[in-house]
């Protein structure tokens, strides 16, 4: 079903691919949009365990998208250095795809709550950060998606540079 990559040997392990998502601090969610137009979103998230926890309004296009056709392809990029002098850039990415769902049990929102909180408020204590789910909790809408296939890739410099 998801095609094979053409440059294989700027294929990523699928461990690299897992560590790229766990440590990336955003990424873009291209879900089918109104129309028939794709629609690609940024957005902040938490990857565990061959899921990836977003947060949202509880309306909206994303949500109206995701509502039409549950798949999508979320991506991001971990290194993007221009190098001009060889009309190049050495880049390395993972794009994943699956299906989202919205997240309707307390217990679950909860978890990928803390977990993202936990993520981007490192410093916050506990008190403290329950205390700002439980202020947000009545606008927020959390999404799992559920990874069905992953690829990464990186420029073929990088590559040569590990393998030398």
């Amino acid at each position: 079903m998801f095609r094979e990559m053409r440059r294989k040997r700027q294929a990523l392990p699928a461990a690299e691919c897992e560590k790229i998502l766990e440590r990336g601090t955003s990424g873009v969610l291209a879900v089918a949009g109104d129309g028939g137009y794709p629609y690609a979103v940024p957005l902040s998230y938490v990857y565990r365990e061959g899921k990836i926890y977003f947060h949202c309004a509880k309306s909206g296009h994303k949500l109206d998208a995701l509502r039409r056709c549950d798949k999508a392809s979320f991506c991001v990029i971990d290194r993007d250095e221009v190098v001009p002098e060889a009309f190049t850039t050495y880049f390395r990415s993972v794009i994943a795809f699956g299906r989202v769902r919205v997240l309707q049990e307390r217990a679950e929102i909860d978890g990928a709550i803390d977990r993202l909180a936990r993520k981007y408020c490192p410093e916050a204590g506990d008190g403290e950060r329950a205390a700002e789910i439980e202020r947000e909790r009545a606008i927020l809408c959390v999404l799992e998606m559920s990874v069905e296939h992953m690829t990464g890739k990186e420029a073929i410099e990088l590559v040569q540079k590990r393998n030398s």
